[in-house]
């Protein structure tokens, strides 16, 4: 038995990431697990030349524009369900109701130019009733009022994912109208059409369609290129990438992987995915990926400052807190919407 004195030191890296966020590696056992996703990782290089690729030398974008969106549930209600024939002086039972959510979400874009540097650009919020319940009506409360959103009652989901994804995709329909206002109101900026990049916090899923965009994923579950190329991304330097591959699964995107300038620590510290569209040409999508690698390194976070450093990026940080405040208080939205609920 090895005494604690003639032990050799235990070298440990600590995630940067703060433990109420999860991990930037994201499963119990916080390692990377397969992947079933189709991948053809030949567009840039053969995979035989795979090696990291350091940033080139790209004129900078006109302006670079930054999309999230934010949601919180408000509460938690149970909708009841009116009776085929109620019985006379019937008393409403709990299982005669439906649970359904009542959440807010807001999205917004952050411009960052060189005549105004980084400046909210739009914004916009919404109050929902998320539910499969079909004689929802809207909510009307002092503090807003919650518009009725009826999906159909899947048997097989469980009802508080499938309503959770339901107000998912509500978000998501915001974050595209705030991306496309946000180019119509840069037309006042001095920017050049065409030449700006549309950065959107997360996958990029349900907005390929706009144009010169990438999304961003900080967090990593699954490993999706093959072990030999996998491995080569905890090899990256701070400002390298990876070659660009085409990656399939219910949805295909091409991608590459990026180091963020971070503390040296864990394997994967300040990796961030990007994606961008994959029905554009190989050659625009090789473009675009120099374009982030020049781009997102100078947004990095720091870790004295943020949580998530170094993939949470100072401008979506910093719209997110914006995004938070204009949800107004839970508290109040809480008590307006339980003084509804018996007015």
């Amino acid at each position: 038995m090895t005494s604690t004195a003639h032990a050799a030191r235990m070298r440990f890296h600590v995630d940067g990431w703060d433990p109420t966020y999860g991990s930037s590696v994201e499963n119990a056992e916080n390692t990377i697990g397969d992947s079933t996703a189709k991948v053809i990782p030949d567009l840039e290089l053969a995979p035989a030349d795979w090696k990291p690729i350091s940033p080139s030398h790209v004129p900078d974008p006109g302006a670079v524009l930054f999309v999230d969106g934010v949601r919180r549930v408000e509460a938690r209600i149970w909708i009841e369900q009116p009776a085929a024939e109620p019985a006379p002086n019937a008393i409403n039972r709990a299982d005669d109701a439906q649970m359904a959510l009542c959440a807010s979400y807001a999205a917004g874009t952050v411009c960052c130019c060189p005549d105004r540097g980084a400046h909210l650009l739009t914004i916009e919020s919404r109050r929902g009733l998320f539910t499969t319940a079909t004689n929802a009506v809207d909510v009307p409360t002092t503090a807003g009022t919650y518009q009725a959103n009826i999906t159909f009652d899947d048997q097989e989901e469980n009802l508080a994912v499938l309503l959770s994804t339901a107000l998912q995709r509500r978000l998501g329909d915001l974050e595209i109208l705030v991306a496309a206002s946000a180019r119509t109101a840069l037309a006042g900026h001095g920017v050049a059409a065409g030449s700006d990049l549309l950065v959107v916090d997360g996958p990029l899923r349900g907005r390929t369609h706009l144009p010169r965009a990438v999304g961003l994923i900080k967090s990593h579950r699954t490993a999706y290129l093959p072990p030999d190329l996998h491995a080569m991304v905890s090899a990256l330097a701070a400002g390298e990438r990876t070659p660009v591959f085409l990656m399939g699964t219910s949805w295909d995107r091409h991608a590459w992987y990026l180091r963020l300038p971070c503390t040296p620590g864990a394997p994967w510290a300040g990796i961030v995915r990007l994606e961008c569209a994959a029905d554009i040409p190989a050659p625009e999508a090789i473009a675009l990926a120099n374009l982030s690698q020049l781009v997102l390194p100078r947004y990095a976070s720091c870790e004295y400052k943020d949580a998530r450093a170094p993939q949470n990026l100072v401008p979506v940080a910093g719209l997110e807190r914006e995004l938070r405040r204009r949800l107004g208080n839970p508290a109040l939205l809480s008590r307006a919407l339980r003084v509804a609920a018996v007015s």
